[in-house]
């Protein structure tokens, strides 16, 4: 029997796409045809089901307690932030929706080619972060699963010392999740929302569960009564700095949203607006439940606020109910890291080394980085937490403005699908491949955050009210971002990149030439130019 080589090349497409330079594009780079558009309605509903119900949802608002505010204004703060960030994700995700291309590729209409680098980075990184978090989140769920069947596994010995933020058995959990969830990076998109499905409903049943346990065991415990322990200007600082954490929490789909998974959409885009009313309403019911359970944990079990849904289970007698609590919470963190992290990461990976990387390359490869992140020591506070997730969305909230404004204002929702594939084509290549504007809005939006930045990596260092505009990082650079931008963009318009009409990926299909007799577009088409290699 003989067996093919393996290749370091990924399969390379024939399509007029590629443009005979495989630097820009690869198969799963090229827009999804109509014959692999699957997602429907149900789709879209159980992806953002599954999306939200996850234990970082969960925790930040019970961190926002945490650092100093009440109930209330962690559950307004996440109703605005989420109503806020509707806008955005449904507005840049309607672009995949129409044009059936990646984020990546989606970029080079705003940023230029080379220029798209910059969003491309920024993005990969927090997704990379992110998928290594919830790895930690998925492997202290496993940890009270074979604790709740072996408890002798919880006495463990411990071997890695106390200032690592893991214990030994919390990183042998830690790797079974990471083996638990490898085979489900294999699999292609549209076959995955399947699991989305699946989670959007065992999850949920369960948390509801957790929520009535809240109720009935302690009432919803003594946290409801109590008032923040910040007032003056704190308070406001506190209230903008926990707002920047929550949106920097979706700060990655504000940019993709679901342009990654969008563009395997069959309905019209028109569906992306039901996120506007949809998304405040249920990631701030899950807030509530994180709240309440955590209030009622902490009048039950006394202590610190549990603010760790994990940490809450892990008290509870009944072995039973811990190990089917932490399943759902170890599928919550499966699904995720696929939704919201791992295939990001890959289109990103994808666009940077398109000759070498595939979807399932780049989330192999995604799953590989996230050991190198040591995201324990991330979640290993509270404080730690919310400054990790202030951090990155200084950098995108004006990636998000900038393709934002991008489609909808200066383009009028019109992009040349075949043009974002070439890069000598004179229509998105600006100024050396690069538009400037974009870059200089880029920068006015980020650097007024860059002292508060340092400080909060490093507290030794004062920058005394330097730390203000990072506070509110991610709305400052989304706001300062837009005005420069769109400003800089109608005094000095980049006439060329500005189309009459839109063209679409369905011509440049039906325009290419067969594949040896083979209808294009077609399965059979696609499986003779997966075959073909560079």
């Amino acid at each position: 029997m003989k067996f093919d080589r393996p290749h370091l090349h990924v399969a390379q497409s024939r399509s007029a796409f590629a443009e005979g330079n495989s630097r820009w594009t690869n198969l799963d780079l090229d827009p999804v045809p109509l014959h692999r558009r699957k997602w429907g309605p149900l789709s879209f509903i159980s992806y953002w089901i599954s999306d939200a119900f996850n234990a970082a949802t969960w925790q930040f608002a019970s961190s926002i307690i945490a650092v100093g505010l009440s109930w209330r204004e962690s559950l307004a703060i996440v109703a605005i932030s989420f109503f806020i960030m509707s806008f955005v994700i449904a507005g840049n995700g309607a672009v995949g929706a129409i044009y059936h291309v990646p984020f990546p590729v989606i970029a080079r209409a705003s940023w230029g080619f080379w220029g798209s680098y910059v969003a491309i980075i920024s993005r990969v990184i927090l997704a990379l972060f992110w998928f290594a978090i919830q790895n930690v989140n998925g492997g202290n769920a496993v940890r009270v699963m074979i604790g709740a069947i072996w408890p002798s596994f919880l006495r463990l010995k411990n071997d890695i010392p106390e200032d690592q933020g893991i214990t030994t058995n919390g990183m042998v959990s830690y790797f079974i999740f990471w083996l638990i969830q490898l085979p489900f990076l294999c699999i292609h998109p549209n076959k995955v929302r399947w699991l989305f499905v699946a989670k959007s409903i065992i999850v949920p049943i369960a948390w509801i569960a957790i929520l009535i346990w809240a109720f009935v065991a302690e009432g919803g415990g003594d946290m409801f009564a109590q008032k923040p322990t910040v007032s003056g200007s704190q308070y406001s600082w506190v209230f903008l700095s926990s707002m920047t954490a929550v949106l920097g929490n979706y700060a990655t789909l504000s940019v993709n949203q679901q342009s990654d998974f969008s563009r395997y959409s069959r309905v019209t885009p028109k569906w992306q607006l039901l996120y506007v009313p949809m998304l405040p309403i249920i990631f701030t019911f899950i807030s509530f439940v994180g709240i309440a359970a955590s209030s009622a944990g902490q009048a039950r079990y006394g202590g610190t606020i549990p603010w760790d849904p994990i940490e809450l289970i892990s008290h509870w007698s009944s072995r039973a109910c811990r190990f089917f609590a932490a399943f759902s919470f170890l599928l919550a963190s499966l699904g995720v890291n696929i939704s919201a992290n791992s295939i990001s990461a890959a289109n990103d990976l994808m666009a940077l080394f398109p000759e070498h990387v595939n979807l399932r390359r780049g989330q192999i490869i995604c799953g590989l980085l996230s050991w190198a992140l040591v995201p324990w020591k991330i979640l290993e506070s509270a404080g730690n937490f919310m400054n990790f997730m202030s951090a990155y969305a200084i950098f995108l909230g004006p990636i998000a403005a900038i393709m934002l404004w991008d489609f909808w204002v200066l383009k009028r929702g019109k992009y040349d699908t075949l043009a974002l594939y070439q890069p000598h084509n004179p229509i998105y290549r600006y100024t050396g491949g690069v538009n400037w504007r974009a870059i200089v809005g880029f920068l006015v939006g980020v650097v007024p955050s860059l002292p508060g930045l340092i400080s909060s990596v490093n507290s030794s260092i004062s920058v005394g009210v330097g730390v203000h505009p990072y506070q509110f990082g991610w709305l400052l650079g989304f706001v300062a971002t837009s005005i420069v931008y769109v400003g800089l963009s109608f005094w000095f318009p980049a006439r060329e990149s500005l189309i009459d009409r839109a063209v679409m990926a369905e011509e440049i299909y039906e325009a290419r030439e067969p594949v040896e007799g083979v209808s294009a577009g077609s399965d059979e088409a696609l499986h003779e130019q997966e075959k073909m290699k560079v």
